[in-house]
């Protein structure tokens, strides 16, 4: 069935009135079906909830040699994802008031308070020494240097250097008053026309926050438009779910991982001792951080990890179902990669046909986990398309981390890449399946490691990773530890332990991050972190890393402290320290707690010896005197 919108609208219109729920195919004319169901509803006071997706441009059109099988099993593939029940997304409310600040030149910063000074609170603090002007009353005037900026929407923090308010009072010039050295202000919107860098990195995703050219034109109008509707209650998702017992970012202020501060683009991120705090009002839910977190501590509402691999492998099962052949995966961004699939398959030669796209928020949401989970899904390519340099950098390393991986399995490293908008129509560099599909249950790195073990041939050596990865293995300096068992205390995902019965680190690698905790804390700087992925069961088990064997108590037998440590205590006094020469004090430092205190109570020289108990005195010695 087709022409939905156009000639064969009744039948979609007598769908929507038998009150079953519908997903019709056509994602164009989303906003067409919408008015068709207010109709349908005013007509016979019920319509069928409904849902849309687009099935043309992404999958129907491609070049003369496409396949038709191949577009049907895509189509179909699409229709099953898109059928997949969409989780729940918590918001919050956000108040505004319409406090506006805006700082710039005075020419650009009173023009702009004249253009929405009728929806705003405006107050202008200019920065440079142009001509002053009479505000109208609907507007106040400073002068000053931004020196500080923070918050979003409704909560912005700005500090000034010597500020300086308009003396509007008296006759004769206006001119400012005595300058601040510090001054401190608090907004709704932020409005910055100083020309130069922008207050925030990645501002365009900072609510609240415009930032312009003022010296471009159009650009105050175009600002003005936006900026007079940031009143009132706004409803903002929050995107993440951040569990603290889980981060690994520092124990005892040793500092440990640093991935997600490391790529936040808004700096929502801020270190909040043993954790890291996400502030939800800054937060653009790029979803960088879930990506690179070793821990999950971080995971996103809106996309996370068991949906997204759940729709990347019914999409994996239906295309296989109906094509007999591996498909492709091409990860996208829901704007301007719509846009580019969208301009492709009406203008150039289409998608190819083996390609199925997949739609999110932002590319940056795509770390190893997932491309590996594609691959365990059954997916020949996982492609990421960047919109930009800026996307290309972000998952540049996570995509890295994979190809590794892959390379570690003796497959192509080209199966995992970014690619521009012009490679979509171009055919697979790799043909066939990377493995039989497998079971995508459990956490990132649960699948991570069962879907590279089902790409190997055969489990040789562990896979070397790059730097910074968080998979792999500590080394022991034997020379260097003395068994203090700091690294263990502290580490935060159990990776490390001690022996219950002797002096001994184990370690299980399957457990470990590479957070780093345990080489800032060791005191003989004896750690050494390696990263790699250990495919074989021993990963799963703790093991020995260094150990020795206790040194026992001369008096009394029992084992305690470290044979080495002892010997090397007591090399270091005996005979070279005026208390450990000519005595046998040094005996005492081979003694467990409780014969040391013995030891030093019944002694000769005892300090706590208190001479001979003088005899019981009684009536007799009296009686005799």
């Amino acid at each position: 069935m087709d022409q939905l919108c156009g000639k064969n609208m009744r039948i979609a219109a007598e769908h929507l009135g038998d009150g079953n729920e519908l997903l019709i195919a056509c994602g164009q004319q989303a906003p067409l079906f919408e008015r068709l169901g207010e109709d349908v509803q005013a007509e016979t006071q019920h319509c069928a909830p409904f849902s849309t997706i687009d099935i043309r441009d992404r999958a129907g059109w491609g070049s003369a040699n496409a396949k038709p099988k191949r577009l049907h099993a895509k189509q179909a593939a699409l229709v099953a994802a898109a059928q997949l029940p969409a989780p729940m997304v918590p918001v919050k409310s956000i108040q505004s008031s319409g406090v506006c600040c805006i700082v710039g030149p005075t020419e650009q910063a009173i023009r702009m308070a004249e253009l929405v000074q009728d929806e705003l609170g405006v107050t202008c603090i200019v920065n440079d020494a142009g001509p002053i002007q009479l505000p109208s009353a609907g507007y106040n005037v400073a002068k000053g240097q931004l020196t500080v900026a923070q918050g979003a929407l409704g909560c912005f923090k700005l500090e000034f250097a010597q500020l300086q308010t308009l003396n509007l009072a008296g006759r004769g010039a206006l001119g400012y008053g005595e300058a601040e050295a510090t001054a401190r202000s608090e907004c709704d919107v932020f409005i910055d026309l100083r020309g130069g860098e922008p207050a925030f990195p990645s501002y365009q995703k900072r609510n609240g926050y415009f930032w312009a050219d003022p010296t471009k034109a159009g650009e105050l109008e175009r600002i003005a438009l936006t900026a007079r509707d940031r009143v009132g209650e706004f409803e903002k998702s929050v995107y993440f779910k951040l569990e603290t017992s889980l981060c690994a970012h520092s124990r005892a202020n040793q500092p440990g991982c640093t991935r997600c501060l490391d790529v936040c683009p808004t700096e929502a991120i801020f270190s909040a001792g043993d954790h890291v705090e996400i502030n939800s009002d800054i937060c653009a839910g790029c979803g960088s951080c879930a990506a690179v977190c070793p821990t999950s501590a971080v995971t996103m509402n809106e996309t996370p990890f068991e949906a997204l691999t759940q729709v990347i492998a019914v999409m994996a099962k239906v295309y296989r179902e109906q094509a007999d052949e591996a498909p492709r995966l091409v990860f996208h961004t829901l704007g301007t990669g719509n846009d580019a699939i969208a301009r492709l398959a009406r203008y150039g030669a289409g998608l190819a046909d083996d390609l199925i796209p997949l739609g999110l928020e932002h590319v940056d949401r795509v770390g190893h986990a997932e491309i590996l989970a594609a691959f365990g899904a059954g997916y020949a390519e996982v492609l990421i398309l960047a919109d930009n340099e800026t996307d290309r950098q972000a998952v540049a390393a996570e995509v890295e981390l994979a190809q590794a991986m892959l390379g570690g399995t003796h497959h192509s490293t080209t199966r995992a890449r970014v690619i521009a908008a012009d490679e979509l129509s171009a055919a697979a560099d790799n043909a066939g399946r990377v493995s039989q599909p497998i079971l995508l249950v459990g956490g990132r790195r649960d699948i991570t490691r069962v879907s590279v073990a089902a790409m190997a041939d055969r489990i040789e050596a562990p896979i070397a990773l790059p730097a910074g990865a968080p998979y792999g293995a500590i080394e022991i300096n034997p020379d260097k530890c003395t068994l203090c068992l700091a690294c263990v205390s502290l580490c935060p995902t159990g990776a490390l332990g001690d022996h219950p019965d002797r002096p001994e680190v184990q370690f299980t690698e399957n457990a470990c991050v590479q957070c780093g905790v345990c080489e800032s804390t060791c005191p003989e700087t004896a750690i050494i972190l390696k990263p790699r992925l250990d495919l074989s069961n021993d990963a799963l088990i703790p093991r020995a890393l260094h150990g020795e064997d206790p040194f026992e108590c001369i008096s009394c037998g029992i084992p305690f402290g470290v044979a080495s440590t002892i010997n090397r205590i007591v090399e270091k006094l005996e005979n070279k320290h005026w208390m450990y020469t000519n005595t046998d004090n040094v005996q005492l430092v081979k003694m467990c707690n409780d014969c040391r205190v013995k030891s030093q109570f019944h002694g000769d020289n005892s300090p706590m010896a208190m001479g001979e108990r003088p005899r019981i005195r009684t009536s007799d010695d009296y009686r005799d005197s």
